[in-house]
């Protein structure tokens, strides 16, 4: 046996066992414990020195953890800015809407109606007021129980199934905060409504316009039911008669109780102005009877009837009256003496027969040969009433109503002559009233006149009159030949009830007074002895001019369909004729075509008569002291003629 042989190489199986745990170790994370005890310092011991040595885990790199921030960074800011301007947008470009909707929550504002001006007659009676009633309304979004809300109220007002149903729908919708259920409602009703104490349920006071006794309704117009004018004086004068609406606002809860301690504001509403009218309330009344009772005895479509002041032109009296369906007669809400306009028929030969004495052309008794028929422009034109050909003064052609005479008599002045006249007396242009819708008439340039036109023009065809304008022409004659514009209205009493005084109606000259007088006494006769005998008052002397014209139809002719006539018939005068007071004037629309009530001696003139004594006895007028009754002899009598 060798001694001190060499031994062999013994593998360090310790060494490569620990390699591999180590590796282990490596490539799997350690947890939180074993992380810990790597911190730990690990002491090892060698002969010379000891030394401290530090394991040092895995961790994550710095650039890493760097662009994570960042990105963190930058996400916050993001939504920082998007929450900045969604603040900003609520406060800036949305506060206004919101803040809206807050105080539409919360806030009621409530509308005090201004009470509308009344409209007085001229003795200071009231003609149009507004009646105190209550409009029931209603905010859907405070209703709690819509179908049980529409029920009870339906059941008060007596609304039917569908009016309930729409009700119900609105109330449960809750799309506004205020809803009408009904306006201008009996108070009484109203009263019964809300006592039941409904949420959401309320009233407020909407007075509502009358016109005391339904008189002059025509001229005084109507309202709708907020209150504003629509036709007539309450039209024009709207402006005038209404207020300035006052403003109640309170905040309130759900329920409609005012919150404790919230401000509430009153802004107290301003009456309208007060209107005076120069109409007479009960001359009014007893005109709109009159007239009715006569077109519905009659039997014609309708009539106007209006007094006038000779002097002032202040209006005392226009009336309407039509036909209905149903065959009975009201006075109308249409103003029709102001707005239709028709051929005035004969009442047109006072104003030719008076252009020409007042040009110096004739006299009342210069004399004219009169046929009976005459061809003007290869137009057969035939006298009123049948005659041979006979001598007449101009007097006579006037009190039997001649046409042919009067187309003589008219032929002594140029035709522009007798338009400059017609012009003066008012036609061609709307009065001073200047009435809503108001018409102008028609009377063409006198270029215009064509054909027999300037022969008609002279005996009332050819040119159309609304009888504003025929009532105040004719008062020429009895304003001593100076024409007064009509006027309704006389004075204005403001919130103070201090009163303001209109002016005075505008007036010009258009013929003489010598012209004037000398027609006075020719209308007079007109009265005696021809066409308006049935126009006289007892003790009273009148003067007067009767006219009857045809109505032109659809297809530009006096034919019916039929082949007859439609007539208007009128009568205008003015008592007493010594010293004018009033003018008067009747015109029936349309009388029975069959029937002698179909001329205006007939169907007007006693109309005429009846508004005379009652107005006589109303403005206490009497009988001038050198009135004189008429002569029981005839001056123009004629045999075998019949005047009409």
């Amino acid at each position: 046996m060798k001694a001190n042989a060499p031994r062999a190489a013994v593998p360090r199986v310790e060494r490569s066992h620990q390699s591999t745990s180590h590796k282990q170790r490596s490539h799997s994370r350690p947890n939180t414990a074993q992380r810990s005890r790597h911190l730990q310092p690990v002491r090892t011991q060698s002969k010379k020195t000891t030394k401290l040595n530090v394991r040092r885990a895995p961790f994550i790199a710095a650039p890493i953890l760097k662009k994570r921030l960042r990105w963190a960074l930058a996400i916050l800011l993001v939504l920082l800015a998007i929450l900045v301007y969604k603040v900003a947008r609520l406060q800036i470009a949305g506060g206004d809407k919101f803040r809206a909707a807050g105080v539409d929550i919360r806030v009621r504002a409530t509308t005090l109606p201004a009470e509308r001006g009344a409209i007085f007659d001229r003795t200071g009676q009231e003609i149009a007021m507004s009646v105190p009633m209550r409009t029931l309304y209603a905010d859907p979004k405070a209703v709690t129980d819509p179908v049980g809300a529409a029920k009870a109220v339906s059941s008060l007002m007596r609304f039917d199934a569908a009016k309930e149903a729409e009700l119900a729908a609105t109330f449960a919708a809750r799309e506004s905060n205020f809803s009408f259920i009904a306006r201008q409602v009996d108070p009484k009703i109203v009263k019964s409504i809300t006592a039941l104490k409904i949420p959401g349920i309320g009233s407020y006071e909407e007075p509502s316009r009358t016109i005391v006794g339904a008189s002059a309704k025509s001229v005084v117009g109507k309202t709708d039911t907020d209150g504003v004018g629509t036709a007539g004086l309450e039209l024009k004068y709207n402006d005038i008669l209404t207020g300035v609406n006052g403003r109640f606002v309170r905040e309130q809860d759900n329920e409609g109780r005012s919150i404790p301690g919230s401000n509430s504001m009153e802004v107290l509403p301003q009456p309208g102005q007060d209107l005076v009218l120069t109409l007479d309330r009960s001359i009014q009344y007893q005109v709109d009877q009159l007239l009715a009772e006569q077109v519905a005895r009659i039997g014609a479509r309708g009539g106007t009837a209006m007094v006038m002041n000779s002097k002032t032109g202040d209006i005392y009296a226009m009336a309407n009256v039509r036909r209905n369906a149903n065959g009975t007669f009201t006075n109308t809400s249409g103003n029709f003496a102001a707005v239709d306009a028709h051929e005035t028929g004969s009442v047109a030969k006072v104003f030719s027969v008076a252009a020409a004495i007042d040009a110096g052309a004739i006299t009342p008794d210069t004399t004219f040969h009169v046929p009976a028929a005459q061809v003007f422009d290869k137009y057969l034109i035939r006298d009123a009433y049948p005659h041979p050909l006979q001598e007449m003064s101009v007097k006579e052609i006037l009190v039997k109503s001649s046409n042919l005479g009067t187309v003589l008599a008219t032929q002594r002045i140029s035709s522009p002559t007798l338009e400059s006249y017609l012009h003066a007396f008012g036609f061609g242009s709307k009065s001073d009233l200047d009435l809503p819708d108001e018409s102008a008439g028609i009377l063409k340039p006198v270029k215009k006149w064509q054909g027999t036109e300037k022969i008609t023009v002279a005996y009332g065809y050819g040119f159309a009159s609304t009888s504003v304008q025929l009532l105040s022409a004719v008062n020429v004659i009895a304003n001593n030949g100076v024409y007064v514009a009509p006027r309704m209205v006389s004075a204005v009493i403001d919130q103070n009830g201090k009163t303001k005084y209109l002016e005075q109606s505008s007036t010009r000259e258009v013929l003489k007074s010598s012209t004037a007088e000398q027609m006075n006494l020719m209308m007079r006769d007109v009265i005696c002895y021809g066409t308006g005998v049935k126009a006289q008052i007892p003790g009273m002397t009148i003067a007067g001019k009767t006219g009857t014209g045809y109505k032109i139809q659809a297809d530009g002719t006096y034919g019916t369909d039929e082949g007859g006539r439609k007539y208007f018939a009128s009568f205008v005068g003015f008592l007493p004729a010594e010293d004018p007071q009033v003018t008067v004037l009747v015109s029936i629309d349309e009388p029975n075509a069959g029937s002698r009530d179909r001329f205006g001696g007939t169907a007007a003139a006693p109309v005429f008569a009846q508004i005379g004594g009652v107005v006589a006895r109303e403005l206490r007028i009497k009988p001038a002291a050198t009135t004189q009754p008429c002569s029981r002899v005839d001056p123009y009598a004629r045999a075998n003629e019949v005047a009409h």
